[in-house]
């Protein structure tokens, strides 16, 4: 069983591990203690073959993450002020973005700076209909600084990016699904169903398939690496695992493939 901390709930469903930060009290504000927490778990997340995808989402029904938790950084210095950036995006946002295995974030409420970062680092969002997401940190004499200034103009385009965060205006969950930050939108009843519905379908594919998948996908907003040429290199690489000859051998075979990712 994967171990729960004080910070975060953790429950294995159907090869899926379900993820809920929990502080409520502070709308589950990301503090350092939490950014630990949750790094010691997607570590152990990742070395349990058992473990095919991982649902993210916060406590209670009022917020997904409300941001981070402030009154720890309000007289930062200049190095702290890096180190705190640079620990998040190693430890938390990046992890998440290169994790081998699909991570959804199941948005069930406010998800506004870091929390709004959180969810874009993860590779899929559903959100339900009460969900609002911004980044707000402009407010703040800050701007966003877990990946929130690239995720964001990524998936909504430079000119949506920039008008989010300088206005520090907030979207609603249509807005997010029109902009392409949200996959999906449910009713909140209905959000931890729809995020199982998918895992259900990742869970029968190739791991090994499944984790080339995401890398090659990132490596093509990595502007250090060619998209194209990792993906000739990694598609060429497939064809020695296991789980190719088996998919392969199951669809010949007119049978569902059993996949070990190897």
């Amino acid at each position: 069983m994967v171990i729960t901390s004080e910070h975060i709930l953790c429950e294995i469903k159907n090869e899926v591990l379900l993820i809920t930060i929990n502080r409520p009290d502070k709308l589950n504000a990301l503090n350092k203690q939490t950014i630990e927490e949750l790094h010691e778990t997607l570590i152990e997340a990742e070395n349990r073959n058992e473990i095919r995808a991982i649902i993210l989402t916060g406590a209670g029904q009022k917020a997904f993450v409300a941001g981070a938790d402030i009154a720890e950084f309000s007289d930062f210095s200049v190095e702290q002020g890096k180190q705190l950036s640079s620990n998040g995006h190693f430890k938390v946002f990046n992890f998440i973005e290169n994790f081998s295995k699909p991570i959804i974030a199941a948005v069930n409420g406010f998800a506004l700076g870091g929390g709004l970062e959180l969810a874009m680092a993860c590779h899929l969002r559903v959100v339900s209909d009460n969900a609002k997401m911004g980044l707000p940190e402009v407010s703040l004499g800050l701007i966003p600084g877990y990946g929130g200034t690239q995720r964001l103009a990524h998936l909504v385009g430079k000119g949506k990016a920039i008008e989010m965060i300088v206005t520090a205006d907030m979207i609603n969950a249509q807005e997010a699904y029109k902009w392409g930050i949200a996959n999906h939108i449910t009713t909140q009843d209905e959000l931890l169903n729809k995020c199982f519905e998918i895992t259900s379908k990742i869970s029968s594919k190739s791991p090994t398939a499944i984790k080339t998948a995401i890398k090659v996908i990132n490596a093509g907003y990595n502007t250090k690496l060619n998209g194209y040429e990792v993906e000739i290199e990694e598609f060429g690489k497939s064809f020695a695992t296991k789980d190719f000859k088996e998919g392969v051998s199951a669809f010949l075979e007119k049978r569902k493939p059993n996949f070990t990712g190897e």
